[in-house]
């Protein structure tokens, strides 16, 4: 009798890893999900790209631009942007 259940001991073991392994790739599946951050618009604001810096950027480049660049600030109207709504734009890629 012993010598039958021997046998099926690793079958068990392999088993119950199994369905642990899968509840806990459940878990962190839905854990990620819940902690996604929502974006509303698909495009990243100043404010939530440079969180760390609580009191602003300031998009002001002080090195060398391209011609391009310093277009877009002028059209996006940079130089009059405010801390936290300042256009992605005004900063170089």
């Amino acid at each position: 009798m012993t010598d039958k259940l021997n046998r099926f001991w690793p079958l068990i073991a392999s088993a119950a890893f199994a369905i642990l392994l899968a509840a806990n790739a459940a878990q962190s599946a839905a854990t990620l999900r819940e902690t996604r951050p929502v974006a509303q618009s698909g495009t990243q604001t100043a404010e939530q790209v440079f969180a760390d810096a609580p009191d602003g950027v300031d998009p002001m480049v002080t090195g060398p631009v391209s011609a391009s660049f310093k277009q877009r600030q002028d059209t996006a109207k940079c130089d009059s942007a405010v801390w936290p709504n300042i256009p992605m734009v005004c900063y170089p890629d």
